[in-house]
């Protein structure tokens, strides 16, 4: 039998006192009513409205301004991040989201000081290396803002020049100095959504094609067809665990959060488009099936029992990529939303009273742990990208 809940009985009896307190509120006050019994009833969940999303984002994004500096895995390093190294280069990406609807263009200001330190150069050590490109993801959106030529010129010089001397290494891992190619699935994070940006700033469809044409080649050679999945690497191909497959979460987090940000650049009328669309398919549709009863991803997709520890990096990516699918009518929202907003809630309890979002799993390869009181940057990227597109869509819906 269906039985109505408190909250239900609540905005039955809200909506009875408006019906008497005055005619003109009548229509309004049934239309909002309707919505929030339908949102109850359908999905069996509360709706966050969309200024719950803001607030909490701007807390959690000035915290990592304010701490930028910290070191909180002392395993992989001693000092502070280099503003042009992948993981803060992966903050970047949803700082620029959170800028673009903060109302507040300090956070701008502070990310256009980034890119005019570094003078708008890629990271220069690795020339190749999928990493040291994702910084050019903060220069490509500051150009679309601001048109200033400089902020992509030094990006563009590079990828012309890659173009025309690409790397011939196999994409069979081996460490380091063998990451020239996308034999990485992190790499499809970092380098490809840069491609596809510059082309589509330019109008000039050679970076598109030659992103593509790699992409296809790291997809053939990492994914797996049965599981929908991606291994991190040739060196996952035949490792178990406990008889499993190892599908590393954020390192599947960062595939799919990078389709997104491919996807967006990319018209229909793309060659390209239908394959990237695919793929974004069969991935999210895979996804949801693996996400956890709390809202999370274990940190090995297929091991939720042996990994039940929260972790917010992969969640977060994954938060963001399906809901982009839903601003972009990609995804249904009747399957698709409550995933999304199970997430959302789920990375949200994981920050701390001062803005901190806990458990981010540290830099890595695969499963292994997370904490409540330590952080990442990239964690917060991927947060502050989700919480871009939760906002998004609980505006159209309340409008």
């Amino acid at each position: 039998m269906y039985m109505a809940s408190p909250r239900k009985s609540f905005y039955q009896n809200t909506f009875i006192a408006m019906f008497f307190s005055h005619q003109f509120f009548i229509k309004k006050a049934l239309l909002v009513t309707v919505c929030l019994l339908l949102s109850i009833a359908v999905y069996g969940l509360d709706r966050p409205i969309a200024g719950s999303v803001t607030t909490v984002m701007a807390r959690v994004a000035d915290w990592q301004i304010a701490h930028i500096d910290d070191v909180f895995d002392t395993k992989h390093r001693k000092r502070p991040y280099v503003s042009d190294e992948w993981p803060t280069a992966a903050l970047f990406v949803g700082m620029l989201k959170w800028a673009a609807i903060a109302d507040d263009d300090t956070y701008y200001e502070w990310l256009k000081e980034v890119g005019a330190e570094r003078r708008w150069k890629l990271r220069e050590e690795r020339f190749y290396h999928a990493d040291d490109h994702c910084i050019g993801q903060l220069y490509l959106g500051l150009y679309e803002k601001y048109a200033n030529v400089e902020m992509i010129a030094p990006t563009r010089a590079q990828f012309d020049q890659i173009m025309a001397e690409p790397s011939s290494l196999p994409l069979i891992y081996g460490g380091r100095g063998s990451e020239e190619r996308w034999n990485w699935c992190d790499a499809l994070f970092m380098a490809p959504p840069v491609w596809a940006k510059l082309s589509a700033l330019t109008e000039d469809p050679k970076y598109l094609d030659w992103m593509a044409a790699e992409y296809r080649a790291s997809t053939e050679f990492l994914f797996d067809e049965e599981e929908q999945l991606f291994f991190r690497d040739s060196r996952f191909f035949i490792q178990r665990s406990h008889g499993s497959k190892i599908f590393w979460s954020r390192g599947n987090g960062w595939v799919f959060g990078g389709l997104a940000l491919i996807l967006n650049e990319l018209p229909e009328t793309s060659p390209h488009y239908d394959f990237f669309k695919a793929l974004y398919l069969q991935m999210a549709e895979r996804l949801i099936q693996l996400q956890t009863d709390e809202g999370f991803w274990a940190m090995s997709l297929l091991e939720a029992d042996r990994y039940p520890t929260p972790e917010t990096s992969g969640t977060g990516f994954y938060c963001f990529g399906l809901a982009w699918g839903l601003n972009n009518q990609l995804l249904d929202a009747e399957t698709y939303e409550p995933s999304v907003l199970k997430a959302w809630d789920a990375l949200v309890s994981c920050i701390n009273e001062e803005g901190m979002l806990g458990y981010v799993q540290p830099i890595g390869a695969e499963p292994g742990a997370a904490w409540s009181d330590r952080t990442e940057v990239y964690g917060t990227g991927a947060f502050l990208a989700a919480g871009s597109e939760v906002y998004k869509w609980l505006m159209a819906s309340e409008h």
